[in-house]
């Protein structure tokens, strides 16, 4: 009975405050935004639109802001003048010329519903609310993948990354993406851990950490964190960079090769056997070779063998074979194991034959085989000492021999399908005999008590040695099968008397020849030859002279009648020579005997005529 009345009174008192409310709203026009938006730090602009009909100038704005469920004073406006201000808003309110309300330097703690109240004197006409949301765009998110790495053979879901990102407001949230798609959270296989802290400052930090089971394939997928906010009624995200994990799993297929191809390996290269798990980590390797015995034998005290590669140097015939690679997984100690075939290229047992085989002479012909033993298809060369191609295919037939062919050949043997793969055998075609002597410097002309150089060169097979008839300083020389020496010595009257003697001789005979060298004289004659001819010359030049200056002055006269002819005398009219004579031609011999060793006649230099017609 007592809560009815009291029911009664209650409504009677809240009949009462509506009809004043609706008396006053009918002489006010009050609006007011729902909600305004401000970013920490900056402005909020709160506008409070209001129309009476009685235009008092006694008018007046009371602001209020709602602390939880109770309404706290926040300040009085009349006019555009704050009469009354809250502590805690101090210096940070102004109004503007509308009339609305300006807080500066907003806060998060200023996220609040603001109220205007209008009123007249102590009668209040009307209010309104508006709502100020305070936001603070957060910090770009920050993404660290897990050091440790994740197992696919792991008991419990591993950890992949974590996500932070900070001083936000309102409290932002963090999604996690695998290569472009968002992850959600699933039973036993993908879990994410969160945690929101607010900062004194009244900012919000939000990290997540995802947990997620992997598979082999994880290995090349990039994760990344995204952090979602509210920001003027739209939802705006941040992400964070791309990362990837270190995903550890057991070897699938195991896979050994040659390097070089095997196809093309030769005797000398140097070849490598990789062997190559798809695991992570690398697993244990080691390396085996069968033996000619069936039996297996132990390569993993090589170098670098336990890293997975077996290098050979300088591989031959007996390197080819079966190897063996086997990994071991330390995880499970599980074992793979794979083979491969290595085959060495070779060329082996060149042999260069000749027939015949007895030493060979001038004239003689050889006939020159070449062979070699080797599972490919070869070709054959034959190459002298330049180098030089003389002759393709295994024989090579030589006619007509002579000290000047000998020389020495090689028989290059080729295999084609494997480029470098080649062997090389010399043989020295040497054509024996007594020596030949090929040049001497015979006649020589010297003078008494003069030094000059005496040159004998032959050549033979064996090397031939020079001996001279007289003593001297000798010099020797070989070039291909010739042999030359050279002797220093000065003339006597002996030696231009006897001559020199040069002998070669090896073991198949000899050969000499002697040098003759002969007295060269300046003839006496040589003298007035040259002054005769001088004479004649000034003789014809003067007589020239007289006759051009008689012609000039008319004392000889120029007419066919008295024509005469003065040059010569009518006895030998037809020619006048002038001859000299030398009966020194042995003397005059020498002197006249060219450069290069000829010699002229006797008669060509006994006599020499000058004509001396016009």
């Amino acid at each position: 009975m007592a809560g009815g009345r009291r029911a009664a009174g209650l409504a009677l008192r809240w009949g009462c405050c509506l009809l004043l409310c609706c008396a006053a709203a009918s002489s006010l026009e009050l609006s007011m935004p729902a909600v305004v938006e401000a970013e920490a730090g900056g402005t909020a602009s709160i506008e409070c639109n209001f129309y009476t009909a009685e235009n008092g100038s006694s008018t007046s704005i009371t602001w209020f802001y709602m602390d939880r469920n109770s309404r706290v004073r926040l300040c009085r406006i009349a006019g555009s003048e704050i009469l009354e201000e809250n502590v805690d808003y101090k210096g940070r309110l102004s109004v503007g010329k509308d009339q609305a309300l300006s807080i500066s330097r907003v806060t998060v703690q200023d996220a609040r519903t603001f109220v205007c109240q209008v009123g007249e004197g102590s009668r209040v006409l009307g209010e309104n609310q508006t709502r100020l949301h305070v936001y603070k765009v957060p910090e770009a998110p920050e993404i660290v993948a897990s050091s440790g790495g994740a197992s696919v053979r792991s008991s419990e879901i591993p950890e992949i990354a974590r996500c932070v990102s900070k001083n936000g407001f309102p409290p932002p949230n963090i999604t996690w993406h695998k290569n472009g798609e968002q992850l959600q959270p699933e039973e036993d296989t993908v879990k994410m851990q969160s945690t929101l802290t607010r900062e004194s400052s009244g900012l919000y930090t939000v990290s997540s950490t995802l947990f997620a089971r992997v598979t082999r394939e994880d290995r090349h997928s990039l994760y990344h964190c995204a952090v979602h906010y509210w920001l003027r009624g739209q939802r705006r995200t941040a992400e964070s960079r791309r990362v990837g994990i270190t995903v550890f799993y057991p070897a699938k297929h195991v896979k050994l090769q040659v390097l070089p191809s095997s196809a093309l390996v030769k005797e000398g290269d140097d070849v490598k056997l990789v062997c190559e798990a798809d695991s992570n980590p690398a697993p244990v390797y080691s390396f085996l070779k069968r033996g000619l015995d069936d039996v297996w034998h132990d390569l993993s005290s090589l170098p670098d063998a336990s890293s997975g590669v077996l290098n050979l140097h300088g591989v031959n015939k007996s390197s080819s074979g079966l190897y063996k690679c086997q990994t071991l997984d330390l995880d499970d100690m599980k074992q793979m194991e794979k083979d491969v075939e290595l085959v060495v290229n070779y060329i082996e047992g060149v042999h260069v034959k000749m027939e015949p085989s007895s030493p060979l002479r001038e004239g003689d012909s050889v006939r020159l085989s070449c062979n070699a033993h080797s599972p490919l298809s070869l070709d054959y060369q034959w190459r002298d000492e330049k180098d030089r191609t003389v002759a393709r295919g295994n024989q090579l037939f030589l006619s007509n021999l002579t000290f000047e062919t000998s020389r020495n050949l090689s028989c290059k043997v080729m295999a084609p399908s494997v480029p470098g793969l080649e062997q090389s055998k010399r043989v020295a075609v040497a054509v024996e005999g007594k020596p030949r002597i090929v040049s001497i410097s015979s006649p020589l002309y010297v003078r008494q008590d003069e030094v000059v150089n005496l040159t004998c060169k032959a050549i033979a097979f064996p090397r031939p040695s020079v001996h001279w008839s007289i003593n001297g300083t000798a010099h020797e020389y070989v070039e291909d099968q010739h042999i030359a020496s050279n002797l220093t010595v000065r003339v006597s009257h002996d030696l231009l008397r006897a001559g020199a003697m040069c002998r070669v001789s090896n073991a198949l005979g000899v050969s000499e020849e002697r040098i003759q060298l002969l007295d060269q004289k300046i003839p006496e004659s040589k003298g007035v030859i040259i002054v005769a001819i001088i004479v004649c010359i000034l003789v014809v030049a003067v007589l020239g002279s007289v006759i051009y200056f008689l012609h000039k002055k008319g004392k000889i006269p120029c007419g066919r009648a008295g024509k005469q002819d003065i040059t010569r005398p009518e006895a030998r009219k037809d020619k006048i020579v002038v001859e000299v004579k030398s009966d020194k031609v042995s003397e005059e011999a020498g002197l006249l005997q060219g450069a290069n060793g000829e010699k002229r006649s006797a008669a060509d230099q006994s006599e020499k005529y000058i004509d001396l017609r016009n």
